[in-house]
């Protein structure tokens, strides 16, 4: 199961630009999705997993500096704007809510594509960076070709279908993310998945693990997502990255 590639939100009011800018990321082995203002780039932001987005500050009907100091408000995502020639101020004004590149309109696909590797690649080292300060705030998980967003409780399988988890099975999953390669017993699952009340019961964990791994499919690798360590308890052995 190969990993999913970086997702990148295009907001652009302009039907070509939009078209002209994903397919040229695609064709760089991206994944893409585009929207043409605030309300769409929300649904999006809400629903998916989103590494960067290109925000276009130029739209006709809504003030694009005004939707980049909402993203910065909400979330921690990679963001590149885009300028005109002479928009300085705009410029200006983006560095200073912390965008993290800008690019000046005209530009090339491969100048946009070379920014975007270079932010992505500035963000995935702070991440390694911080990804063990205690109490850090994740907002996703990615593992094996599974996409986990633990801000809107999805849980996408590598055909990026959508697989629907229990409460109970969405603790578990966020503590093994939480993690991953250790062994936890069970009074430690049992603890971090914060399964409690008429929710115990003997070996409750060892039920909630079985239905979690069923949600992985049958096939040999999923099920070696959650490995028994006999007499110790279970290991998440898969490699996950962390998206804060």
């Amino acid at each position: 199961m190969s990993a999913p590639q970086p997702h990148i939100l295009v907001v652009d009011d302009d039907p070509l630009m939009r078209e002209l800018i994903g397919d040229y990321l695609v064709e760089s082995g991206l994944r893409v999705s585009s929207a043409e203002g605030g309300t769409g780039m929300d649904r999006i932001l809400r629903d998916e997993v989103i590494d960067l987005v290109l925000l276009d500050l130029r739209l006709e009907e809504e003030d694009g500096m005004q939707l980049a100091r909402h993203l910065r408000e909400r979330m921690d995502v990679p963001l590149i704007i885009v300028t005109g020639m002479r928009d300085e101020a705009d410029r200006v004004m983006g560095l200073e809510i912390a965008a993290d590149d800008y690019v000046t309109k005209p530009f090339s696909n491969r100048e946009l594509l070379a920014r975007v590797r270079a932010v992505l690649r500035r963000y995935h080292a702070k991440q390694a960076a911080t990804a063990l300060l205690r109490g850090a705030k994740r907002r996703a998980y990615r593992f094996a070709g599974w996409e986990f967003n633990a801000w809107a409780r999805h849980l996408t399988n590598p055909q990026g279908e959508r697989v629907a988890l229990s409460n109970s099975e969405f603790n578990l999953l966020l503590a093994f993310c939480e993690a991953p390669q250790r062994v936890l017993s069970r009074d430690q699952l049992l603890d971090l998945s914060r399964l409690h009340g008429d929710e115990i019961f003997d070996r409750s964990i060892d039920v909630q693990i079985f239905r979690l791994r069923r949600k992985f499919g049958a096939d040999d690798e999923s099920q070696k997502l959650i490995r028994t360590e006999r007499g110790a308890g279970y290991v998440f052995s898969a490699q996950v990255e962390v998206l804060n």
